[in-house]
């Protein structure tokens, strides 16, 4: 590794010496020289499997690309807005514009998040750093995905395969291909990857939760106060329900030594886990699947009361208030407490976040949305985080379109450890079917820590 770096930086010496007499020629030869020893350097440290590009200089070129989006869409939303104001209607090619930039906006956010997901997200173990007899394991499981052969398992390897089910109920999958399958659904589900997430060895996961502490008294010299209120309790009970999902391969396939068998089935099976989950933690109506957040009742958040989630109105049926739609923004983010906003995200569906982007103050001199200069989230909605999930309601009479939470102390997913395979070659001739399944519960933790926006008048 020295030598390659020593070597790397011979290399800059020697591709920017002719840099040292260029002044004479002026700045066009030196930024052609520059170009010329960017470029030897690039292609040497290729060469030695240095990748000098990566995905934090991609991420920069979408940062710049969104700001100058956001300027052109601030610009023409302007003119839209004037028009309204002046004629009472904006000329339709205005609009179109609008529209078109929104679009960009939103695809560039989108970009930015994907990217940050896959930069930040926690790997999956690799074969280097599985001990011996999860290595053992793998490769006895990757020979069965394969070829179905279990013959070279031994005893107390398939013992531990089936830990936990019988034969029927199919192979334990390795750690790392599990991982692997977890990892891809983080990327699908936002709530997953925004929630608190726990892994159970039962069928059901309770906890206790305080919804009410003691208070103090006050007192003088040698007095005493009494007995304090005794704390209240709800407890939760969160059930891990059982999913499948089976991607396929056509057999001749599987005979091919260079197809990434496990790559795919494990990556197909990531996806179609995130996308029934993810739906299910926001809408799910807890039988046979997890409760989604919005299948709690709900009530205006004034009359708040724990069992049940709070609302803010957005004012207009349907849509954000026709006048000064930014402050019911501003009462749904202050109607979570202090101590939650601190972590808190907004979570909504693109449609609603571009209805969103082109709103300004009740004063008209800023934008409510702002692109966020981290790349991390979608935007930034008054300086909150927005993540966005498709799976949220869009805009429609009484929906509950946003919600706003410490989604960390929110909700809370847990996973039954681990994720079981059938392989059959029989059902479907010419193709091997590989079936997985999981168990996963969701449901809310704390009531108080989440709270949503109603698109209705009150």
């Amino acid at each position: 590794m020295k030598k390659i770096l020593l070597s790397c930086l011979a290399m800059v010496a020697m591709a920017f010496a002719p840099l040292a007499s260029a002044a004479e020629h002026g700045v066009q030869f030196v930024k052609s020289t520059a170009h010329v020893a960017f470029d030897v350097l690039t292609q040497y440290m290729a060469s030695v499997g240095f990748i000098l590009f990566d995905s934090d200089t991609e991420m920069k070129e979408l940062l710049t690309k969104q700001g100058e989006a956001f300027e052109e869409f601030k610009k023409a939303n302007d003119e839209r807005l004037k028009a309204l104001e002046e004629k009472g209607y904006a000329p339709a090619d205005t609009v179109a514009k609008v529209e078109t930039i929104n679009a960009e906006l939103t695809k560039l956010g989108n970009d930015l998040q994907d990217l940050a997901k896959k930069q930040n997200r926690p790997k999956a173990p690799v074969a280097g750093e599985l001990n011996e007899d999860q290595i053992e394991h793998r490769n006895a499981f990757l020979n069965f995905l394969r070829k179905g052969d279990v013959s070279n398992l031994s005893a107390l390897e398939r013992k531990a395969l089936q830990r936990g089910s019988d034969v029927d109920g199919g192979y334990l999958v390795p750690v790392d291909l599990a991982a692997e399958i977890d990892r891809v659904a983080s990327t699908v589900s936002a709530v997953r990857a925004l929630a608190d997430v726990r892994a159970i060895g039962s069928a059901s996961h309770a906890f206790r939760v305080k919804t009410q502490g003691i208070a103090a008294r006050w007192v003088g010299e040698g007095e005493t106060g009494g007995e304090s209120d005794n704390p209240k309790y709800a407890r939760i009970e969160i059930n891990a329900e059982e999913m499948e999902a089976e991607p396929w391969v056509y057999n001749d396939t599987l005979e091919d030594a260079d197809y990434n068998l496990e790559a795919d089935v494990t990556e197909e099976a990531g996806l179609a886990f995130g996308e029934a989950e993810g739906a299910a933690f926001v809408s799910g109506n807890g039988v046979k699947k997890p409760r989604g957040f919005l299948t709690y009742d709900t009530v205006a958040n004034a009359n708040y009361a724990w069992g049940k989630v709070g609302y803010v109105a957005s004012g207009a049926s349907g849509a954000f208030a026709g006048s000064n739609p930014g402050d019911n923004i501003i009462n749904l983010l202050h109607s979570l407490r202090s101590q939650y906003r601190q972590g808190a995200t907004l979570l909504m569906a693109d449609t609603t976040l571009a209805a969103l982007r082109k709103i300004k103050d009740g004063t008209g001199n800023f934008y409510l949305f702002n692109p966020d200069p981290t790349g991390n989230f979608a935007g930034l909605v008054l300086g909150a985080p927005v993540e966005i999930d498709d799976n949220m309601p869009i805009l429609g009479a009484d929906s509950l379109s946003i919600a706003y939470a410490n989604w960390k102390r929110a909700y809370r997913i847990v996973d039954r450890k681990g994720i079981a395979l059938i392989r059959d070659n029989i059902t479907s001739k010419g193709t091997t079917k590989f079936n997985f399944r999981k168990r996963v519960g969701g449901g809310i933790r704390n009531f108080e820590a989440i709270k949503l926006m109603k698109f209705a008048n009150s």
